[in-house]
């Protein structure tokens, strides 16, 4: 990684000195060089660009935000770089809010809805093209030799469809602003103090639910790229079966590695940290540290999203015999598994209320576990008490979109307490996991961990698996595997 210059913007002078790096070897920059590097260089401005495709989906949603808060400004941060280490940086991923409203992804952008006569002005605020005349764009840290190019305003505006400002003018007159105005917080602490004496916490967080509840129902666009994300995660997942034997040779990493690729290639990222776990770590939630040993003889649970350039994610997960195929206590509890994600899924439709997938699919678990003798009955009293969640853990499933746990932020009676629509996507994922060192189950069953996960689209008659390319069912999990081993 070449080292950097300049930490800020600076006039090449002896009035105003560079600003150098502690320990950066060059010394300063001669008025010969600064006056060099201003000249020379050709015309790139973009001309004729298309506007997004998503361009007439975000002007709607700002339509929708406009009637639901009349006579006050609105503002939108993406939010801002993070700093990962000394001086370098993760990377950068816009606010789900931000993004959905714009389709823009860039650090440091804000919207702003101004309220006028008939709704709101929409204007987007970015950084403009680094500066040429003060050395910006090769002495700055984020300056476009270093980090790359970045649109100019006028090409923000084709591409967007919204009149586009410079940011480093925003913080200004947003402190001279009068008027009721909200802000969407948590991303950008700039903005946020320049608004410090006009926003109040409840206002700003109806703000936030209204964002959160508008993405419950995904629009056509929407749907296309949730379709895409879970696409190349299936593909995904075919390139992990292909490469367990060198998994086994390493370690889990060589899987989470293996799924990032395909992330990589045909997306933006991964969705969320990839779960790859293998033997008893299935029996771990969350686990993403994916360091352990890949065995012939355990199961791995793959729990795995990639995430489409527009910010849209999959969440999928398979139980896999790493050998390719499942012993007989392993199957078991992978078809106990699956039947009560078959009783989940067919629970999804309009007008059902948003808990019976949950409900419907507890209760084949529960139904399971007092028919093996690991809780006494009858089922009734076990959901009653809930007795059946030391081996279940989880809710059944959540909201998708460009958040994996999409729509956080809605009301409760909004969301759980809610009812299906037509074109609510979600996840369906019961789950088994018997820990290693659970003393009240056999021992044939101990550090044995099922998971099954789908993306459920509810449709005007019912629903739609749109993870449905990969199988399921325990025979078809072993002949996929078989067949894609050659």
């Amino acid at each position: 990684m070449a080292e950097e210059l300049p930490e800020t913007p600076v006039e090449a002078s002896e009035e105003e000195p560079v600003k150098q790096r502690k320990n950066g070897l060059y010394p300063g920059v001669s008025d010969e060089l600064a006056e060099n590097m201003k000249s020379g260089w050709a015309d790139t401005e973009l001309r004729d660009l298309e506007p997004i495709p998503q361009a007439a989906e975000t002007a709607a949603r700002r339509a929708a935000l406009s009637a639901r808060f009349p006579g006050e400004r609105l503002v939108v941060p993406a939010g801002n770089l993070k700093t990962r280490s000394n001086d370098t940086e993760y990377p950068f991923r816009a606010s789900v809010e931000y993004a959905y409203l714009t389709g823009n992804q860039t650090e440091d952008g804000v919207l702003v809805m101004e309220p006028v006569a008939d709704g709101h002005q929409a204007t987007i605020y970015l950084l403009p093209r680094s500066n040429r005349e003060n050395g910006e764009f090769w002495l700055n840290g984020q300056g476009e030799l270093w980090v790359g190019r970045r649109h100019s305003l006028a090409e923000a505006e084709q591409l967007y469809g919204i009149p586009a400002s410079d940011v480093r003018e925003l913080a200004g007159k947003l402190r001279e602003a009068t008027g009721p105005v909200r802000v969407v917080r948590g991303y950008d602490a700039g903005i946020e103090a320049a608004l410090t004496d006009k926003v109040t916490a409840e206002r700003d967080e109806e703000l936030r639910v209204f964002l959160s509840e508008a993405r419950l129902v995904k629009d056509e666009f929407e749907i296309g790229e949730l379709q895409k994300a879970v696409d190349s995660t299936a593909r995904g997942f075919e390139d992990v079966v292909k490469v367990l034997d060198k998994a086994e040779a390493t370690s889990e990493r060589y899987i989470e590695g293996t799924f990032f690729l395909r992330a990589r290639v045909e997306g933006n990222d991964v969705g969320y940290g990839s779960i790859c776990a293998a033997g008893p770590h299935a029996c771990t939630l969350h686990w993403v540290r994916n360091d352990g040993p890949v065995r012939s003889g355990d199961l791995l649970l793959l729990d795995a999203g990639v995430e489409t350039h527009t910010y849209y994610t999959a969440d999928v997960t398979r139980t896999l015999p790493i050998n390719g195929r499942f012993s007989e206590i392993q199957r078991k509890i992978y078809d106990a598994v699956y039947e009560a994600q078959e009783a989940g899924i067919a629970a999804v439709k309009p007008g059902a209320k948003y808990r019976d997938f949950h409900d419907a699919a507890q209760r084949v678990l529960a139904e399971k576990l007092v028919e093996w003798g690991l809780v006494e009955g009858p089922v009734e009293r076990v959901l009653e008490l809930g007795l059946q969640r030391r081996w279940t853990l989880h809710g059944t499933g959540h909201m998708l979109g460009m958040d994996v746990h999409d729509c956080a932020a809605a009301r409760t009676e909004t969301y759980v307490d809610g009812v299906l629509e037509p074109g609510m996507c979600l996840t369906v994922e019961p789950g088994l996991y018997f820990q290693a060192d659970d003393l009240t189950v056999p021992e044939e069953y101990r550090g044995i961990g099922v998971r099954i996960e789908d993306d459920i689209l509810v449709t005007e008659d019912g629903n739609r698996n749109l993870s449905a390319a990969l199988p399921r069912q325990a025979d078809e999990i072993e002949e996929w595997m078989a067949s894609l081993k050659g």
